[in-house]
């Protein structure tokens, strides 16, 4: 028989081949790294028969499938090493997930961090056995039979349809309901972790059993396993919920609500200093400031089309705009994005070709349904505050003001010291708008980015179903990837909302509306910035630049006098007055991730000099008043 390789090659086997055959007679090499196959699209096992005709290739770890398989795999052995250890466990289901994997599980006892250590050394004995991962196809009645003691594998099994087949697969004494695929043994399970245990209710359903889940990670070198312990314990330190509260920043009060974060001075300072430089920059690029209500009435929401497509996510009241003895509800719903708003404005006046782009923005804060168990500090709130702006632009005018806002995000990334990349999400299946509609605005977006943006990939079918988007994504200090600026094309609200503009020929024409933010969400960009610095923002940034630390009682004075000066030219400085030793005022100091200390005592009072030092750089020794005077006024936003 005849089977295709990824290049198109074809290569000639026996009748009977396994895909373990097909790497053999490609290369010993090939052979000894091969962990798994895809045929005709999909993954299979090694083992696995081929036929003729199949298109084959080899999974190996280089392999984009070969991470999910390992920790599939993996999740397995810690299976295996369960029941060799605590005998009757029932189990549910234990997939790879995005950095590792889970399995949920019944037991007598309940587990902890205490009992990783005998689990994982357990799995590494089954490892270093290598055992093969047996696969069988079984029937329905064999299947429930041998699953007979195990209830949530019963119901699962129940439930697939009358033609499914039905695998399983065993390691030693472990035998589990899988569709596989898996690694030929447990011997190519490399590097392993247990990392925590959480609780999970059977199928989602708090009616339900409750069940142990055990996470883990798996990696194919010692060193990758590492490096990712190693950036989680980076990432842990640097919580913006830790670092939030330990700063002053922000706080969270379950008697305000999930999701609704209340910012200290330090945390209001620091919003309105970005805030700050953002607006002069929009003003320098031809932008408006606009403000728009916090509720609308549910008309407003009807034409948007928000109520019968986003209705769940938003909060909506009933208002008596009558009387006591006469009421007459209105139903209002609280704004869970700008636009609408910014639609509205637009509308209220007659537009000529000439006047375009119109450019409004505002910082407008939004409240958005999000389900409890989502929603984390800043990064995914109910109420949060968006840099957000509309274009309305003639049609060729898009790309110009699409090259204009990638340069403006570009401004921001180099900034605020972030490297990013870019995605073109394309026309979904459900879409509203015509074939040239669609067709112009995505060329318009990918002509945009190849004249100024950065380096792109093609997300196809995951626009929005009223236009085509580009979405940066930032990568922050230890590596990880957060997506925060977007320009989108809509065809939708100009059409809803009946917008025009007058043509050179006295005609009218929709104009096109694109929406922008750059920073996204205020609070999320924050909660990356203080995750991305540690805490240690920026000098401009910062919401404490300097703080004096006089030496003794007698030099308070001289040290506030120091702070009025510093404060004059737009610094934001404290003095520590308490009467503590320089080591635990510069302790505090450098706590609180401050970025100069200066030292006052009998010295410099009597010279005039300040003493400083810098959070990382330590002691830089004398300088004059005027030096971190003229610094402080330079970080003026």
């Amino acid at each position: 028989m005849k089977i295709i390789l990824p290049d198109g090659s074809e290569k000639e086997l026996e009748n009977g081949a396994t895909v373990a055959d097909v790497a053999a007679s490609i290369g010993a090499g090939l052979a000894k790294a091969a962990l798994g196959g895809v045929v005709n699209g999909k993954e299979v096992d090694l083992s696995r028969e081929v036929a003729d005709g199949d298109q084959v290739s080899i999974i190996t770890n280089k392999s984009p499938e070969a991470l999910e398989l390992l920790r599939h795999s993996t999740a397995h052995v810690m299976a295996a090493a369960l029941v060799d250890l605590y005998g009757d466990v029932k189990f549910g289901v234990g997939p790879a997930i995005e950095n590792g994997f889970y399995y949920d599980v019944k037991l007598d006892r309940t587990l902890s961090s205490d009992d990783f250590e005998a689990i994982e050394k357990r799995m590494a004995e089954i490892v270093e056995a290598a055992e093969p991962f047996e696969r069988r196809e079984v029937t329905r009645d064999e299947a429930l039979e041998l699953f007979a003691d195990q209830p949530f594998k019963v119901e699962l099994i129940n439930e697939l349809p009358a033609d499914e087949v039905i695998t399983i697969y065993s390691i030693g004494s472990f035998t589990d309901l899988c569709r596989g695929p898996h690694l030929p043994n447990t011997g190519k399970v490399p590097a392993f972790k247990l990392q925590k245990i959480a609780g999970a209710y059977w199928r989602g359903d708090a009616e339900r059993d409750q069940l142990q889940r055990l996470y883990g990670t798996a990696f194919f070198k010692q060193k990758e396993l590492d490096e990712y312990l190693h950036n989680l314990e980076e990432a842990e330190k640097r919580d913006h919920r830790k670092l939030g509260r330990e700063l002053g920043i922000f706080m969270m009060d379950e008697l305000a609500g999930v999701g609704l974060p209340l910012y200290l001075p330090k945390g209001a300072r620091i919003i309105r200093t970005m805030q700050e430089w953002l607006r002069k920059e929009l003003y320098r690029r031809g932008y408006e400031e606009v403000i728009t209500p916090h509720i609308y009435k549910a008309d407003v929401w009807k034409t948007s089309g928000h109520y019968d497509f986003y209705h769940e996510n938003m909060y909506f009241f009933n208002i008596n705009e009558g009387t006591d003895e006469q009421p007459r509800y209105s139903e209002y719903g609280v704004k869970p994005m700008n636009c609408p708003g910014h639609v509205m404005l637009y509308r209220n006046d007659v537009h000529s070709y000439r006047d375009l782009p119109v450019r409004y923005f505002e910082f407008g804060t939004v409240y958005r349904h999000e389900m409890s168990g989502v929603v984390h500090g800043l990064m995914r709130a109910r109420g949060f505050t968006q840099d957000d702006a509309h274009v309305f632009c003639r049609e060729d005018q898009v790309v110009d003001e699409v090259v204009a806002i990638l340069d403006l995000a570009d401004n921001i990334m180099k900034e605020f010291g972030f490297e990013y990349e870019a995605e073109i999400s394309t026309r979904p299946e459900k879409s509203i708008g015509t074939d040239a509609m669609w067709e112009f605005a995505e060329g318009a977006l990918k002509e945009a980015i190849e004249r100024r943006g950065p380096s792109y990939e093609i997300n196809p079918g995951d626009g929005a179903f009223y236009g085509p988007k580009i979405d940066i994504k930032v990568k922050d200090a230890i590596g990880r990837t957060w997506q925060c600026s977007t320009v989108q094309v809509d065809f939708n609200l100009p059409e809803r909302f009946g917008l025009s503009y007058r043509t050179a020929d006295n005609g009218e024409a929709q104009p096109f509306m694109l929406h922008r933010a750059l920073f996204g969400s205020i609070e999320r960009f924050l909660g990356i910035l203080i995750e991305h610095y540690a805490g240690a923002l920026p000098l401009w940034l910062s919401p404490i630049q300097a703080v004096i630390l006089p030496i003794a009682d007698r030099h308070v004075d001289a040290a506030k006098e120091l702070a009025a000066k510093l404060t004059a030219v737009g610094g934001r400085v404290e003095v520590y007055e308490q009467n503590e030793p320089m080591r635990v005022k510069i302790a505090k100091a450098q706590a609180q991730k401050i970025p100069y200390m200066i030292v006052l005592g009998d010295k410099e009072v009597e010279e005039g000099t300040i003493s400083v030092r810098e959070r990382f750089e330590g002691d830089l020794g004398k300088w004059p008043v005027e030096k971190m005077a003229d610094l402080l006024a330079e970080s003026v936003v």
